[in-house]
């Protein structure tokens, strides 16, 4: 019976069809917190039990001094404008070791830790993105990752102490005019051949492009398919994706035209290669790497999404959150703070509570990588959800700004990131295929506890396992069914629970129901759609936005209880996870509503009801929007500890500095002033405001003259921090540079003889 149910499966494509470039992605990684999600069963004491890391001295104290120091050299808006990082800045960089944490010791590297390197690029990404690139980059995807891991004993020796110097400064050449998110797909080929001298090289053509320091770069990773039609390798003729370095100057490489990318003007270009040749030992790992490529990537990418984008995106909503927070207290209309107008309130308190939000998933993702798991799936989660979220937010933040966020200029604080978000959620990967393929597509057959098992046993032709494993399958579905019905008709109040603070006891049991109902859908989709689920990305898509949510909610749960629940942190967690748990209530109403066939009935007409009249969560509400916005308005210790990370001046320098300078001054006279307000409502003062009778309310012994002082130094100094900057014809007007390439009529590079 069971062989004739696998033959039908396989002549019906009941189960997904594996590539071998597929499997080489699933296989890449860990299952981690994610499996518990999938299985329909999150297991909270092994969740609490998970590490949640901090810096080491040696690795705080970097961050303390040295990063410190860099962006106290680095003038933001004078690189926006002339589109050049200074050379002493790139000294520094490189005398300093920032593009070294990857690389280990014993080379000369710093060997920093995986949540060291993203709070390092939390930090500089907040300040200047342009900078920001010269240390994301060699400490991403790359040169020295992937030849500390896959490259020869002499590759180590030679490369990486001049990379862990900045002698050689490199990129990372994947992305073509017709591989973009299916990377997979690369069309730049190396062939290998003996030369005259009977010395083995490989001829290299390639045309790349928005590759982010090729411009400036002298040493390149190439991704490109080898092919050997004498088969010198021994290999075979194709012999697949290989990483071979390619050094600037080699004869046919052109490199050092620029794209020009919206909002900064980070370095990013095309490389292009026309007959380029380089010996077969530039192959990272050698010549018996060759072909090893997609896998290398694979594996290095399983944990790196987790770092460098989400590192810049939670930067960016860090400088929202430190900014609104000031701004709107700072910013009067109407003769009050426009923070205390809720329409202002609202977008406060969800810029606060996300940025927790963010910040949680980042860290306890990191900490993972930190133990040496590498879950591809979280990973992806938090490349696609932290830049999404963080690129909504920069909006909220310049609805609140209004003027001061749209005129630029050295005090605007939040156009650069507000402008270059895009970049981070096009790149490694877009949202969109990342949401609606990557996410679920690989989730669902990688962490379910049975799918791939199944699948290998189709494949492999083995009776017994697929009986074993589709049994196991079968009973966790009903045993699923069972248990989501279970837990929606209990809320699951009766969820077993380790010890986690009591106020949040509710949103653990939540989760739980929630996990239960996304692990019965995982099967339901798995069954009733099958191999056809890749094409359906739009519900997939929702499929993704469920996980998300739970996984970023858990993450929150977990910082709360890490940080030592703190009481004033609350407020926060209420929010960020009444948040999540409504987007995920909304994901599960569009799966329903999209499901096909009698299941698709069933949900459309009996669940959906179901779900509406008990639902996991609604949107925070009036109360919950207060509280979290409150804590970014006081300059006090809970907003230092929401905006750290991000450097925050303490003298005027402009932008943040000038803003912060003033939100202190703010804070300090409150009291004094709520002593005036508190006059005017006995009649012991006049009307108008507060600030302008501070010297009256001194002359009747209301305040001190002392007081009266400070609130008209606050006052001037507010007025100081609300206006934006003004520029003089010489310096607004600048001639036009042109433009040269495509446009111009001028040769372009991008366009290869080999074509």
């Amino acid at each position: 019976m069971f062989s004739f149910l696998m033959k039908w499966m396989q002549s019906n494509h009941i189960l997904p069809k594996i590539s071998d470039t597929e499997r080489q992605a699933l296989e890449a990684g860990d299952v981690w917190i994610d499996g518990g999600f999938f299985a329909g069963k999150p297991d909270f004491d092994m969740i609490l039990k998970q590490p949640y890391s901090f810096l080491t001295a040696e690795e705080q104290a970097f961050l303390n001094g040295p990063c410190n120091e860099l962006i106290e050299m680095v003038d933001h808006y004078e690189i926006l404008r002339t589109k050049k990082v200074p050379d002493e800045v790139l000294k520094f960089i490189k005398e300093n070791g920032f593009m070294s944490f990857l690389i280990p010791k014993q080379y000369g590297g710093k060997e920093f830790s995986p949540l060291a390197i993203s709070t390092i690029m939390v930090k500089l990404n907040a300040h200047s993105f342009t900078m920001a690139t010269y240390v994301v980059i060699p400490n991403s995807l790359g040169a020295a990752e992937l030849i500390k891991h896959y490259g020869t004993d002499e590759q180590k020796n030679h490369y990486l102490p001049k990379l862990a110097t900045g002698e050689y400064v490199p990129c990372f050449g994947l992305t073509e005019p017709t591989a973009g998110s299916d990377a997979a797909s690369i069309q730049a080929e190396g062939e290998v051949f003996r030369d005259d001298s009977g010395a083995i090289q490989i001829k290299l053509n390639f045309r790349k492009r928005y590759i982010t320091l090729a411009p400036t770069a002298n040493l390149v990773t190439l991704a490109c398919k080898l092919k050997d039609p004498n088969n010198v390798l021994g290999k075979g003729e194709d012999i697949g994706i290989t990483t071979v370095l390619i050094h600037q100057g080699t004869q046919g490489f052109t490199s050092g035209d620029h794209h020009d990318p919206v909002g900064e003007p980070f370095d990013n270009g095309p490389l292009v290669g026309v007959d380029a040749i380089v010996p077969i030992e530039n192959i990272i790992g050698g010549a018996e790497n060759a072909g090893n490529g997609w896998r290398m990537l694979m594996e290095q990418l399983a944990g790196g999404r987790a770092i460098s984008l989400p590192a810049g995106a939670i930067g960016g909503a860090k400088t929202v959150s430190a900014t609104v927070g000031a701004y709107s207290m700072v910013r009067q209309q109407f003769g009050i703070a426009i923070g205390h107008m809720e329409g202002v309130e609202e977008k406060v308190g969800k810029i606060a509570a996300l940025s927790y939000l963010l910040e949680a998933s980042r860290v306890f993702s990191c900490s993972a990588l930190n133990a040496g798991i590498h879950p591809p799936v979280i990973s992806a989660v938090l490349k696609t959800y932290t830049t999404e979220i963080s690129q909504n937010l920069g909006k909220d933040g310049m609805d609140i700004c209004a003027g001061a966020g749209v005129m630029q200029g050295p005090n605007n604080i939040l156009a650069k990131g507000y402008c270059s978000a895009p970049v981070g959620v096009t790149v490694e990967g877009a949202n969109i295929l990342s949401r609606t393929l990557i996410i679920f597509g690989q989730g669902a057959t990688r962490c379910h506890p049975y799918a791939l098992k199944v699948v290998d046993s189709v494949e492999k032709d083995d009776v017994t396992q697929f009986r074993n494993n589709l049994l196991a399958w079968m009973l966790q579905f009903v045993i699923g069914m069972i248990r989501t019905l279970f837990l929606g008709l209990t809320r699951g109040i009766f969820v077993g629970l380790p010890d986690v603070a009591p106020e949040t006891r509710t949103y653990y049991r939540r989760l739980a129901w929630a996990g239960a109902r996304f692990g019965f859908l995982t099967n339901m989709a798995m069954f009733a759609i099958g191999g056809n689920l890749k094409a359906r990305g739009k519900l997939t898509g929702r499929y993704a936005d469920a996980l998300a949510w739970m996984l970023m909610g858990t993450a929150t749960l977990r910082r709360f209880e890490a940080e030592g629940r703190r009481p004033e942190d609350l407020v926060l967690v209420d929010y960020a996870l009444t948040h999540a748990l409504s987007e995920a209530q909304t994901a599960f109403v569009g799966i329903y509503a999209n499901f096909d066939g009698i299941v698709g009935h069933i949900l459309r007409f009996f669940a959906t009801i179901l779900l509406r009249i008990n639902p996991l969560a609604t949107p925070p509400n009036d109360v919950m929007s207060h509280g979290a916005a409150r804590t970014l308005q006081t300059y006090n210790t809970q907003y230092a500890n929401l905006t750290d990370g991000i450097y925050k001046p303490f003298d005027e320098s402009p932008g943040l500095g000038r803003l912060l300078h003033a939100f202190r001054l703010t804070s300090e006279v409150a009291p004094i002033l709520a002593k005036i307000y508190e006059a005017q409502k006995l009649k012991k003062l006049p009307k108008g405001s507060v600030e302008a009778l501070a010297l009256l309310a001194a002359e009747q012994k209301i305040i001190t003259p002392d007081e009266a002082q400070k609130v008209e130094q606050a006052l001037a100094v507010r007025l100081n921090a609300i206006e934006v900057d003004v520029f003089g014809p010489e310096q607004y007007y600048n001639p036009s540079k042109g433009a040269e390439g495509i446009y111009s009529g001028k040769p372009s590079v991008m366009q290869p003889e080999y074509e």
